[in-house]
């Protein structure tokens, strides 16, 4: 059911990775939370939001998954980050992200360091989604909401920055209307594509790391 996890290694203080830093990384999404900030909000979607979680693992970033089970009213049996709607009780999306991520797989906010946003997307199930990013920073025993989620796992930030891992191709709606949507290619036998995917290459490319593989 976890794919990929090394607790011990996810639990160290630093990250070997080349890539970049975390410094680096909250440095980078800072500049890209005020292009956001300066966005109009789509008042008729409602809101909602996503934590997108990093982990370091191996000496080098991922990304952290789920798939949603059939049983959800929207995407089932997609690749998402996990999050949903806003609710009242919450002070702030960044919240949401928080209390969804520990409702639907059991990783508690005090073990997440907020790194910074990146600009809020709308979905087809008429949401307007903030991705809240995050960095896991203690280890944690994984307990899914299995009305939610059927499977978590990992993708290091490397194989998904390389552009050969991913195609863009036409997704059609159910009024008939095409779309350009991001498809990666499979890894542990999962496929990320939509809007989790177009979060994740957005990711990226505030990192300065898209194609550079």
């Amino acid at each position: 059911m976890w794919q990929g996890f090394d607790s011990g290694l996810m639990a160290a203080a630093r990250c070997n990775s080349k890539m970049i830093t975390e410094a680096e990384i909250v440095e980078r999404l800072a500049a890209r939370t005020v292009m956001r900030a300066q966005q109009s909000q789509d008042a008729a979607r409602r809101s909602a939001a996503v934590l997108v979680p990093l982990l370091c693992q191996n000496g080098e970033w991922n990304l952290l998954f789920t798939r949603r089970t059939d049983e959800v009213p929207h995407h089932k049996g997609q690749v998402s980050f996990p999050g949903g709607a806003h609710e009242a009780d919450d002070e702030n999306l960044v919240q949401t992200a928080l209390r969804e991520t520990w409702e639907e797989i059991g990783l508690r906010a005090e073990d997440v360091r907020i790194l910074g946003m990146l600009n809020d997307m709308p979905s087809v199930s008429n949401y307007m989604i903030r991705p809240i990013v995050g960095r896991i920073i203690k280890s944690f025993d994984v307990k899914l909401s299995l009305y939610e989620v059927s499977r978590v796992f990992t993708i290091p930030l490397g194989w998904l920055a390389n552009a050969q891992h991913r195609e863009v191709r036409p997704y059609y709606a159910a009024d008939g209307q095409a779309h350009e949507v991001i498809y990666y290619h499979p890894y542990v036998g999962e496929i990320l594509w939509g809007a989790t995917a177009r979060m994740t290459v957005e990711l990226l490319q505030v990192l300065g790391l898209e194609d550079t593989l």
